[in-house]
């Protein structure tokens, strides 16, 4: 009947297992009292003979079975209660009927009601000394006070690994979180913080904030600012990410960037503020900006040009196999549209640190003047990508209207791309002291004007700053001319800026001012008759394509060289790898290539000198060598490409940039 069963107790058996209703006295034997009593006793009463067959069956009995005393009386037990509880009860009849009163509780399947937690005494029953003829069933159904039970343990259980989690998460957070009452005095302290400040958790507990973490000078507004919103005032800095000061226990002062937040249990608020030392961050800033004003001022760029060959060759190459994993992931997941979306999300984050890094090396790059097709758009995210962080943390909105299939113009990309950054730049340092919403917008368009034989492309950065005052709007293209404070410019960008727009041709120019306010600077520039149209990239080859080519991959990284297998093997190429110019010279010599891709920097020998073997052994396969590099600062590599008239490709790169180059050196 049930999954567990135990014997009653000889002290808790009572006289009915052997007792005659004779015995009992009159009163109690009233027939219509016991039928009362038995009919509405809030438990389930039945009495089952030998045959396991009902003979009695109460109100509550019956209520629970669902079905009427016809359906029961008389029945089987199998019949009423189902096989798998008769099961149950049949495996203890023979311990009842032989005298056994026992108890069960536990769950038990009925038909129709499902698992239900029963509690059940057994007794049994024989008329004077003679044998046991019945058994009473007493029972109750605790099923709900089960499941109340377990659904109150599972909250428990989830209260207990939420609390442990959340205490896990602050315990161990990089940033200093600090949690106080609407009165300001601490209630949480966490290891971050205790290492950040130099102060004990049990020292700072029921103190005032204010005096454990600011330095003195701005208590007074930190208080003033707790009684207006315990006033129900205006809570200003809330959710806000904030640049501010604080103080160690040995009273030195550091630079923390600082989120606030509010959160009200039981009727109370409480204030928790997440925090991170800034300090290296600004000394990094200072050092940056100073070694940017020392290379201004001096001769340096070749050095420092050769630094950030290392640094990009380092950053790019885990940007090819991110972008490139990432797109090959993309194909893989045609069909599953969500994990596509994914895979699009990390490539296009990638292909933008690779603009990044591709900005930053052009503007370092020093080179003679080489002009090109060069897309004013591209130029224009390249800057902002590059610039997004510092918008950003000072709360400038950026905002790009940047015209649809603009055309390129030929121009020299690291100059133009130096203008548009000088652009941005001076906007944001426009924005610096301003209250309030902070936005710079640019916009980009195509024109016609009479006096030009043909038309041009524009680019406006427009802020909403303080704007040029009248007597500076005549000046502010003079160089060394400068309305900004000591030690943010030198004068000298917009000179540069325009100098520079002049020399191709076209112009830089402040506009009238706008009816909103700020400076609105408008940069234009002829499209030459040789320029295209941005474009969409030409398809990738179809994958498994019976392109007939074998192409030795050679890169002492393997992580790339077997991206840049999985790339070419997609579109039908036989691939094999070398990780050395060693390695591929062994395998030139012992099967047949149709081109090479090679990385250019490689320890044992460089893409260089893998080139000059290939050329005196297979002089016919050196015209077909592909060399992918992050080097672009290098004059020995730039040299090198220059004079061996081999195809290069920057990294970091697409499929569709890869496959291109192949299909055009095998073509």
């Amino acid at each position: 009947m049930t999954e567990a069963a135990r014997a009653l107790p000889a002290r808790e058996l009572t006289s009915l297992g052997r007792m005659r209703w004779s015995d009992v006295p009159a009163p109690v034997l009233d027939e219509r009292l016991s039928s009362v009593l038995l009919e509405n006793i809030t438990a389930r009463i039945s009495v089952v003979d030998r045959r396991h067959c009902y003979l009695y069956a109460n109100r509550e009995t019956l209520d629970f079975l669902g079905r009427p005393a016809s359906e029961v009386i008389g029945r089987h037990l199998s019949e009423v209660v189902g096989d798998a509880a008769y099961a149950g009860y049949r495996l203890l009849a023979e311990r009842v009927f032989s005298g056994e009163a026992l108890r069960l509780e536990g769950w038990v399947d009925y038909p129709g009601r499902g698992a239900r937690y029963l509690r059940e005494t057994f007794i049994p029953y024989g008329p004077g000394d003679g044998p046991i003829e019945v058994v009473a069933v007493f029972g109750r159904d605790y099923t709900d006070l089960k499941l109340r039970e377990q659904e109150l343990a599972d909250k428990l259980a989830q209260l207990h690994t939420s609390e442990a989690l959340k205490s896990a998460i602050v315990d161990h957070a990089l940033a200093a979180l600090i949690t106080t009452d609407d009165t300001g005095r601490i209630v949480e302290f966490n290891p971050s913080a205790e290492a950040m400040f130099q102060r004990e958790r049990s020292d700072v507990v029921g103190r005032a904030v204010s005096a454990v973490v600011m330095p003195e000078r701005f208590r007074a507004m930190h208080e003033a600012g707790m009684r207006r919103m315990q006033a129900g005032g205006e809570a200003r800095v809330l959710g806000k990410r904030m640049q501010l000061h604080a103080l160690r226990a040995d009273g030195a002062e550091f630079p923390i960037e600082m989120v606030l937040w509010r959160t009200d249990i039981g009727g109370e608020a409480f204030y928790t503020a997440s925090m991170v030392d800034v300090t290296e961050a600004h000394d990094a800033a200072r050092e940056i900006e100073r070694q940017r004003e020392a290379l201004r001022q001096t001769e340096k760029l070749g050095a420092m040009g050769s630094l950030l060959a290392g640094v990009a060759h380092e950053l790019n190459n885990p940007l090819a196999i991110v972008m490139g994993r990432a797109s090959l992931l993309e194909e893989k997941c045609e069909h599953l549209p969500e994990l596509r979306a994914d895979a699009q999300r990390i490539r296009e984050a990638a292909e933008r640190c690779g603009r990044i890094v591709r900005t930053f090396l052009n503007m370092a790059r020093s080179r003679p003047s080489q002009r090109g097709p060069v897309a004013l758009n591209e130029m224009v995210r390249a800057a902002a990508d590059m610039l997004q962080y510092g918008y950003r943390t000072h709360g400038i909105e950026l905002e790009l209207r940047l015209a649809e299939a603009l055309p390129a113009v030929i121009a020299d990309g690291d100059q133009i791309g130096q203008v548009v950054m000088n652009l941005l730049v001076n906007a944001q340092q426009a924005l610096a002291g301003r209250e309030g919403e902070r936005r710079v917008r640019v916009q980009t368009g195509i024109e016609q004007r009479r006096e030009d034989r043909e038309p041009r492309v524009w680019l406006r950065v427009a802020d909403n700053g303080p704007g040029v005052l009248p007597a500076a709007r005549e000046r502010v293209f003079e160089p060394f001319f400068t309305t900004k404070a000591e030690g943010m410019g030198t004068g000298l960008g917009l000179a540069v800026s325009r100098s520079l727009a002049r020399d191709h041709g076209g112009d830089l120019s402040l506009e009238p001012r706008p009816a909103e306010g700020g400076a609105s600077f408008r940069l234009s520039l002829p499209i030459s008759g040789q320029a295209e149209a941005e474009t969409i990239p030409a398809p990738l080859p179809e994958p498994g394509a019976p392109l007939q080519a074998r192409v030795l991959v050679v890169d002492d990284e393997a992580e790339l060289a077997e991206l840049m297998r999985d790339m070419l093997e997609g579109a039908g190429y036989e691939v094999a790898t070398a990780e050395s110019g060693a390695v591929a010279l062994e395998m030139l010599a012992t099967a047949r290539f149709d081109a090479i891709v090679s990385d250019l920097r490689m320890p044992d020998m460089d893409g260089a000198g893998l080139w000059r073997e290939v050329t005196a052994r297979h002089p016919l396969l050196a015209r077909c060598m592909l060399f992918v590099t992050g080097d672009t600062l290098s004059p020995g590599a730039r040299e090198f490409l220059r004079s061996a008239r081999c195809a290069s490709l920057d990294k970091p790169f697409s499929k569709a940039d890869l496959l291109a180059k192949v299909a055009v050196m095998l073509d």
